[in-house]
């Protein structure tokens, strides 16, 4: 399917009739029935943690790999198994209530919109799509269907996050000017293009694999499992990884929207892998929390930041290995990744603060060290929701908008060096050489 048609046939979607979410699913009796695509590696866990709920059924299970299916299998007896999401999706629309993407970013987009057109509420990993125009579908059809939706970031219900989101709307340390995030996570190629066929294992569906995305023969140790991400035809880099969950605190935190400009300073594209290192830009309007503008900076592969003075610490303490630092009117705010308390430092010293004059009403709880406690909550607030308990805090509407930030990152490694410009309201670069990577041609498959 060629984008154009993918654009149209969503839009026709968006004309059907508002829906109560998954409020038709509160009673108490009934369990939530959930189908999963993708149960391999993080899909797997993604799976264990929303089974841990309670009031979850485990009903259907969908792999393209046979290996992770028996997997999952052997701990779900009972849920029927499919190599093929649409077959699933058609077979059993009236036995599952909801839906978890668990697969490839490029995949991500194509199965969730085929759930949601049934009117499933999905629980779709991070990033949310593989290009913009995906992103502002997704969220066009969830609002339209008023569906309940979540993004897996997990780390966006942790105590230490949800804290830093406080501190900073706190006014911990006033408007922010800058912020400074950073992983040494490498999800670059920066190789020669594969060559030749290798024999597809077995256990592989490599044509459903695929999906949606243009043919390419298989290639042992390229893409499956795992190596996608370093791919552009499947993954988004570390930026699209690490980057969605460190940029997640400050994005929502400072109640950002999409960026003004985007520069990305990497290695000229080679049309296969993403760059080993990225260095990225982003400008930002002003809001409620920040100064005028707001300058937002990346760094990531090995090495790491780089030593700049501004990352200098108090009593010449490392910095984490990932994280984040907020710059402001009244000092800086260091958000590590994860599981440590953010840091008040202003003029070389640390800065004691009092939690409870941030948190005055207790909501966060005592501070959490136990990240295996941590790790359900997102998925148990998404299952909640569809239960008409709880809402969720990372729908597709705040998805889509941090997942396009994150995108715009991507796409300006195609034009090293070279500033672009992001119109908003036109879901256009103002460099129209940049406008034909938002969105991707569809294959039938």
């Amino acid at each position: 399917m060629k984008k154009r048609t993918f654009l149209k046939t969503s839009a026709l979607v968006m004309g059907t009739a508002l829906l109560p979410g998954c409020d038709i699913l509160a009673n108490e009796k009934k369990k939530l029935r959930t189908a999963h695509i993708g149960v391999g590696n993080m899909g797997f866990e993604d799976l264990k943690a929303i089974a841990s709920h309670s009031e979850v059924e485990v009903s259907a299970l969908c792999d393209v790999d046979s290996q992770n299916l028996a997997k999952a299998k052997k701990m779900f007896p009972k849920a029927k198994i499919f190599k093929d999401y649409r077959v699933m999706l058609k077979q059993l629309q009236s036995d599952i209530d909801a839906v978890v993407v668990s697969t490839p970013d490029h995949t991500h987009a194509p199965a969730s919109l085929f759930a949601m057109e049934m009117d499933k509420p999905v629980y779709c990993q991070k990033p949310l799509t593989h290009h913009v125009a995906e992103a502002r579908m997704m969220r066009k059809v969830a609002e339209s269907k008023n569906l309940v939706t979540q993004m897996g970031i997990q780390v966006h219900s942790f105590y230490d996050y949800k804290l830093a989101t406080q501190l900073i709307q706190g006014g911990i340390i006033g408007k922010v000017h800058k912020v400074i995030a950073w992983s040494p996570k490498n999800w670059g190629y920066d190789g020669p293009i594969p060559e030749g066929e290798d024999e597809v294992p077995e256990s592989l569906d490599w044509n459903l694999w695929l999906g949606t995305s243009k043919e390419r023969p298989y290639k042992e140790g390229y893409y499956h499992p795992m190596n996608w991400r370093k791919l552009v035809d499947y993954g988004c880099g570390t930026l699209g990884d690490m980057g969605v969950h460190i940029f997640d605190t400050p994005y929502n935190a400072l109640q950002l929207d999409v960026p003004l400009t985007i520069t990305n300073n990497c290695r000229p594209p080679n049309g296969f892998g993403y760059p080993n290192n990225n260095h990225v830009i982003y400008t930002f309007p002003e809001t409620p929390f920040t100064k005028e503008t707001l300058e937002w900076v990346w760094y990531d592969g090995k090495g790491a930041p780089p030593e700049l003075e501004e990352l200098a610490l108090p009593n010449n303490d490392e910095l984490p290995e990932q994280g984040a630092i907020f710059y402001g009117e009244n000092g800086n705010l260091l958000l590590p990744h994860f599981m440590q308390l953010p840091k008040h430092f202003k003029d070389g010293s640390y800065v004691a603060y009092d939690i409870s004059k941030y948190d005055s009403n207790n909501e966060l709880g005592e501070p959490v060290r136990d990240y295996a406690g941590e790790s359900p909550k997102h998925y148990h607030q998404f299952v909640d929701a569809c239960l008409g308990k709880a809402e969720v805090t990372a729908p597709f509407s705040y998805a889509s908008r941090l997942t396009e930030t994150i995108l715009l990152g991507v796409i300006a490694g195609r034009f090293p060096g070279q500033t672009l410009h992001w119109d908003n309201a036109s879901a256009q670069f103002k460099e129209d050489q940049a406008n034909q990577y938002l969105a991707g041609d569809y294959r039938e498959f």
